[in-house]
């Protein structure tokens, strides 16, 4: 089954309406996320890449065509107008490693309607979870003031799938290493890892399995203590070490307990044992907090390796992301319905320095001192330009948070900066709006009419009878002529 049907049904019954209708001109769809989740106060663009693959390779084979027939109980000739169809249109998007605001479309989709429709559920999965991860594990790196994070999240993550992009975006924003050996070699980081305490059971005491783990490999290890008595298992360890003449590059992790207080002890042993050099690393349920309250307790953690909490965003694990049509055919359209409001038209992020940001339309001049953050990476559905490295996006993460007023990230009670819409853009919205409420209240006032033969609107109705019947549901791109803007 290819990724062309990994998508909502009700996408491919648009299309085929599309198609049938024969409305294939260009359209234009926003993916921008609504709201920053409680305990954000900024997202890290992340998916891009991903997303671009996917589109590079999308197109509806015969195969693909003939499992949406069955999916939707129609019969296969009536599904042969998806055949063939791929993606040949343009995005542009704000490349990743970039910080994010509300409001802000991290991608922009222009292509002919049916096949920007087909692609949305793909994109929104992809761009929502590695953002989501992206901007979590950000807040561990900035919780860590400098200390190296290591990803473990693969394990008691959403799925392999899932447990790789957790490991793509966290490596992109400053992580050290990860547990994941398939995302180590593809992504060409460092694959880090200790022991479990199942191996530590399967032999006799502590002392044998350290002994037989340390020989089992050349260099330093990692040697994990807290499987009986945590103090008596950093004194065991330092034996062991010593014995090996394994300190220097060697590690002990503390996974359970008052890490804080473990920490120091342990620390203590290993100095007294003559192994300054060997470092302490810490997991167990960590996630930025935890990292925090120990940074700021001046616990002597060298490394901090977490998982679930961060592989899974479990405080914040969506985002209220959106994919909505702001054009079709030159025509700005938008939403009215109430708290999902959108703006209308092809947009542009401009950024000042500080992080401060106006969302303007993408025809707006840029003015000094301000750049534009949506790019175009995508154009006649191929690549316009090469695909980044995480370096790259790494850098322009840590461009961005170094920018980032300090308020933004605080762990506990951040304060988002907040971007301005532009005059040229309110005022669009504001007629857009106009024009469709306009329009509201004449198919209302029609409606009226019918129902009352002695109302003017009755004999309107009669004259222009395809008046009776214009309302329209969510996500319908036609508008009646009173809506539309020439």
């Amino acid at each position: 089954m290819s990724q062309a049907t990994t998508t909502d049904l009700y996408e491919a019954s648009m299309a085929l309406s599309y198609l049938r209708e024969g409305m294939t001109e260009d359209a234009t769809f926003s993916l921008f996320v609504r709201d920053l989740p409680p305990g954000r106060g900024f997202l890290v663009s992340a998916g891009l890449e991903p997303v671009l693959d996917f589109l590079t390779d999308f197109r509806i084979t015969a195969h693909d065509a003939r499992d949406f027939a069955a999916a939707l109980g129609r019969p296969p000739h009536e599904v042969e107008p998806l055949v063939g169809l791929g993606f040949e249109g343009e995005v542009r998007a704000v490349p990743e490693g970039r910080i994010v605001l509300p409001g802000e479309p991290l991608l922009e989709v222009t292509a002919p309607l049916p096949q920007a429709q087909l692609v949305e559920t793909w994109l929104l999965s992809q761009v929502s979870h590695q953002t989501t991860v992206a901007a979590k594990a950000a807040r561990c790196v900035l919780a860590a003031a400098g200390h190296p994070v290591v990803d473990f999240s693969l394990r008691r993550g959403h799925g392999p799938e899932a447990g790789m992009q957790a490991a793509r975006v966290s490596a992109m924003v400053g992580f050290a290493g990860t547990s994941n050996v398939a995302a180590a070699l593809r992504w060409n980081t460092p694959a880090s890892g200790t022991m479990a305490h199942s191996y530590i059971e399967a032999f006799g005491d502590e002392e044998t399995a350290f002994t037989a783990f340390a020989r089992s490999r050349a260099g330093p290890v990692t040697l994990l203590v807290d499987t009986y008595d945590t103090v008596q298992g950093v004194v065991t360890a330092a034996r062991v070490l010593n014995a090996l003449q394994r300190g220097p590059g060697s590690a002990i992790r503390l996974d359970s307990g008052d890490l804080g207080e473990l920490a120091r002890r342990s620390r203590a042993v290993l100095d007294q044992a003559g192994l300054p050099d060997v470092s302490i690393v810490a997991s167990g349920g960590l996630d930025e907090y935890r990292i925090d309250d120990l940074v700021r307790s001046g616990a002597p953690i060298d490394v901090y390796a977490v998982g679930t909490k961060v592989g899974t965003s479990a405080d914040a694990p969506y985002l209220d992301s959106a994919y909505k049509l702001v054009a079709y055919d030159g025509r700005p359209v938008m939403k009215l319905s109430a708290a999902k409001v959108t703006a209308p038209g092809r947009k542009q992020v401009l950024r000042a320095e500080g992080v401060d940001d106006v969302i303007a339309l993408a025809q707006e001049d840029v003015p000094a001192g301000r750049e534009p953050l949506l790019q175009t990476v995508m154009s006649a559905g191929r690549r316009t330009r090469p695909r980044d490295t995480l370096a790259t996006a790494h850098d322009r993460f840590a461009g961005d948070l170094a920018a980032l007023p300090r308020q933004a990230c605080r762990i506990r009670h951040p304060e988002a900066p907040v971007p301005v819409v532009s005059a040229q853009l309110s005022a669009l919205t504001s007629d857009v709006r106009q024009r469709l409420e306009k329009g509201v209240e004449q198919r209302r006032g029609s409606e009226a009419g019918s129902q009352n033969p002695d109302l003017p609107g009755a004999r309107r109705t009669a004259e222009h009878p395809k008046l009776a019947n214009t309302g329209q549901m969510e996500g319908d791109t036609g508008a009646p002529e009173s809506g539309r803007l020439r």
